[in-house]
């Protein structure tokens, strides 16, 4: 038997094990899929893990901080500069696969621009998979860098010319579902895109706001799908 995983913190709100476990049983595949709970103070458990699994996938908050435990990353995940897939101690990126997949068929002629609400792993690859679709993404932070926005220079104009915002935050996620990132959503119109990397719950607070005014929305499930895909593709191999 195989033994899979996923690493981060907290793991209560994923479905990855769901996923891969009704995949294996449905096509008969000897593997199993465990959640495995890292918490900050246990880091050091992570290259155990790395090298005792036939394969992890890795979510908040260790995309980036997994790296130096790693031989190398792929050119495409040291592009990025995140990693959510591991195999034979190789990072690998898939969260832009799942992003792109589902947000390409739902983009608008007027979708050119993007707001990335959140600057780690998940927002590093959501950026790169815009660029990808030839959408121009901007970071939004509570604590902005040179080239990044802050939420309180979410102007009129900024709302009016950024028709895709993507939440690549943890705000809204079970347990903690009465959040949200701080846009100013009286902003929104029906011409703007809401989508939350965030799966559970299916329909957060973020895309409750957008959804009342007018806002195309769409949650991280066909996300979280896309890059488990990509990931057992890696895997299998």
């Amino acid at each position: 038997m195989r033994h899979y995983g996923v690493i981060g913190y907290p793991l209560e709100h994923s479905l990855s094990a769901l996923f891969f476990n009704r995949k294996f049983a449905t096509e008969k595949i000897d593997a199993e899929f465990t959640l495995y709970p890292v918490a900050p103070d246990e880091q050091a458990r992570i290259p155990e893990l790395i090298a005792r699994l036939d394969g992890l996938t890795v979510t908040a908050p260790y995309k980036e901080t997994v790296i130096p435990y790693l031989k190398r990353l792929d050119s495409t995940a040291a592009t990025i500069g995140a990693v959510n897939v591991i195999y034979q101690g190789i990072g690998y990126n898939t969260d832009y696969i799942g992003f792109m997949n589902s947000l390409r068929p739902l983009l608008r002629p007027w979708d050119k621009q993007a707001l990335v609400l959140g600057t780690g792993g998940a927002a590093k690859a959501v950026s790169y998979g815009l660029q990808q679709l030839g959408i121009t993404p901007t970071p939004v932070s509570r604590s902005p860098k040179a080239g990044m926005l802050s939420y309180a220079d979410l102007t009129e104009k900024v709302m009016e010319t950024h028709t895709i915002i993507v939440n690549c935050t943890p705000l809204g996620m079970l347990p903690d579902v009465d959040s949200c990132p701080a846009i100013p959503y009286e902003r929104l119109t029906a011409r703007h895109f809401l989508y939350d990397c965030v799966y559970n719950p299916e329909e957060s607070l973020f895309l409750r706001k957008g959804k009342a005014q007018g806002a195309t929305i769409r949650n991280g499930m066909e996300m979280l799908v896309g890059q488990a895909k990509a990931a057992w593709e890696i895997w299998k191999q």
